[in-house]
């Protein structure tokens, strides 16, 4: 294969067909696509074909793709929302850091290694990859539910450790160019000193600049992408040459235009291009991963990771159901943190470096990395279903009144007489509670982003944040009075990694004894027959039933114009 290295153009052709082959192979076998790419990398690395040459043009494309999901993740954040989540993600953040580091430190030692392999395996796998979690949840179209923001909360506080924890080891002899022999509390003070000074920045930039420059920059399509994209890399830049890492500047570019009224487009337009770059990181990632260092390393590797994929999301359920949220909530949350973070390899290797471990611990944790990671995407992926296996067992995660998702407006619903309880509240949920309440219609509204809910709230309507997956949350409703319950939930690519949300409220209306009728949307035609089957007495076909409406609209209008002639 030595033509491959003849030009990096050969070379990335090469990754991109691999990448097409793999992943069409794991499209097939229904596999997450994340596991293709890191296949992809690990067959690409030193381990196997050894396509991988010019590392320093994958990574570059993998730190674009990493501003740029940062970026479009802090677009959708709403910085009321982040002040309100701050206590939970703070907590889970810093009680997960130190459960796994306290725990994994004498786990290490119960192991066999000595106290400072100890103690740099038990920090390591206090890491979990933001990239990873943000993409899955991405997908899932999680980013905007509940547990997916407190989520992304504690993984930000978690980069933050990171951020300490390398500063610490920068100290020691390794890092940044010029910091050798700095002092560990001087550079924390001059990181914090930076973020400081960053952060007043942004907001100054996002009261005063950010609405009226995208305005005139929105003029041209092509000029809000390019600066979108030039903006997202600029604070990603700015926050790793300060030590706050990319992750953390990519985000704040995100939340400085989140503002703008151009945020949708902007997301609508750089999210395929996130998904093409994103492939160079987990490109990366896999040829990180050197099989040659595994040797001996199973059995501990094993336990350890068995340490990560059930430790850590078990200290987050618990964190999070003593502070008032319900068990599915932090069930859900708790799995984004099951897995270890390529940033634990770095460590790792910094450790190799000084000289305080060996190679076979570097090892070590590259295998914990491979098996969680693998591993960790597919909870991720199938959590839904996860959380339906165990439910049973998890209500000892759970306050007997969670308090933090029973809120005031919660108990005074359960006095309220309503007659149609509507779940989804975007663009055609919307519209259907519009024309309800014209029709003077006494009407709950129900959606998964908070957003949504604290919008038609503000409208003076009654709202609660909600989930139909949750037959808990069903049960809470006040459906005695209720004539319909409809699901206008936004149409999803299901596939096998989601339970369809539709069958799963019918469901859960049949078993509280529901006596009123149930209306569904779809956009498949298809889907039609199976969802009156499990019980839905009315079908909507958005598309099709605006297209007839349409049509009668051009025939009366036909009739009308014929009549006067």
């Amino acid at each position: 294969m030595d033509f491959l290295h003849a030009s990096p153009f050969y070379e990335l052709t090469a990754l991109l067909v691999l990448a097409a082959a793999i992943g069409f192979i794991g499209l097939l076998l229904r596999q997450p696509m994340i596991v293709s790419f890191i296949a992809v990398g690990v067959l690409a690395g030193p381990s196997a074909l050894g396509i991988v040459q010019s590392r320093e043009n994958i990574e570059l494309l993998a730190e674009l793709g990493i501003a740029v999901l940062l970026f479009l993740v802090g677009l959708k954040l709403d910085l009321k929302l982040v002040k309100t989540l701050g206590l939970v993600s703070l907590a889970t953040g810093l009680g997960q850091v130190f459960f796994t580091a306290f725990f994994g430190f004498f786990l290490g030692l119960w192991l066999g290694l000595n106290v400072i392999t100890s103690l740099y395996v038990a920090v390591a796998l206090t890491f979990s990859s933001t990239i990873i979690i943000v993409k899955l949840l991405s997908d899932k179209k999680d980013v905007d539910s509940l547990h997916g923001r407190i989520a992304i909360g504690f993984l930000i506080v978690q980069d933050l450790f990171v951020v300490f924890a390398m500063m610490v080891l920068s100290a020691l002899g390794v890092g940044a160019q010029g910091s050798e022999n700095a002092n560990a509390i001087v550079q924390i003070a001059s990181v914090l000193i930076h973020a400081l000074i960053m952060l007043s920045l942004v907001m100054l930039f996002i009261k005063y600049m950010a609405t009226p420059l995208v305005s005139k920059i929105a003029r041209s399509t092509e000029l809000l992408i390019v600066f979108a994209i030039g903006w997202a890399a600029l604070l990603a830049a700015i926050g790793d040459y300060f030590g706050l890492s990319k992750e953390l500047g990519g985000l704040l570019a995100g939340i400085s235009l989140a503002s703008t009224p151009f945020r949708e487009a902007i997301i609508a337009r750089l999210s395929s291009l996130r998904d093409f770059l994103l492939l160079f990181f987990f490109i990366a990632l896999g040829t990180q991963l050197d099989l040659s260092l595994l040797g001996d390393q199973v059995y501990p590797a094993l336990i350890f990771s068995l340490f990560v994929l059930i430790g850590n999301p078990m200290i987050v359920l618990i964190i999070m159901g003593l502070m008032g949220y319900r068990k599915r909530t932090g069930f859900l949350a708790g799995l984004t943190v099951a897995q270890i973070s390529e940033f634990s390899l770095i460590f790792m290797t910094m450790g190799v470096t000084l000289g305080h471990i060996n190679s076979e611990s570097l090892g070590l944790v590259t295998l914990v990395g491979l098996i969680t990671i693998a591993l960790s995407v597919y909870m991720i992926t199938y959590s839904h279903t996860l959380f339906q296996w165990l439910e049973p067992v998890l209500g000892i995660f759970e306050r007997d009144v969670p308090i933090r998702e029973e809120t005031e407006t919660n108990q005074h619903l359960e006095k309220e007489k309503y007659d149609v309880i509507l779940f989804g509240l975007g663009r055609y949920g919307a519209a259907i509670a519009e024309h309800l309440k014209a029709y003077n219609q006494k009407l709950l509204a129900i959606d998964f982003n908070p957003d949504e809910v604290k919008n038609w709230q503000n409208q003076g309507y009654d709202a609660v944040y909600g989930d139909a997956c949750d037959h808990e949350f069903i049960a809470t409703l006040p459906l005695q009075h209720a004539k319909w319950v409809i699901s206008a939930m936004p149409h999803l690519d299901l596939g096998v990694s989601r339970p369809d949300p539709r069958l799963i409220l019918i469901d859960g209306l049949k078993r509280e004894g529901f006596q009123g009728k149930i209306a569904v949307s779809t956009q498949k035609a298809s889907e039609k027959p199976t969802l009156e089957d499990y019980g839905a007495n009315l079908v909507f076909l958005p598309f099709q039933d605006a297209a007839e409406r349409a049509v009668m609209m051009i025939q009366q209008q036909t009739k009308q114009g014929n009549n006067e002639l």
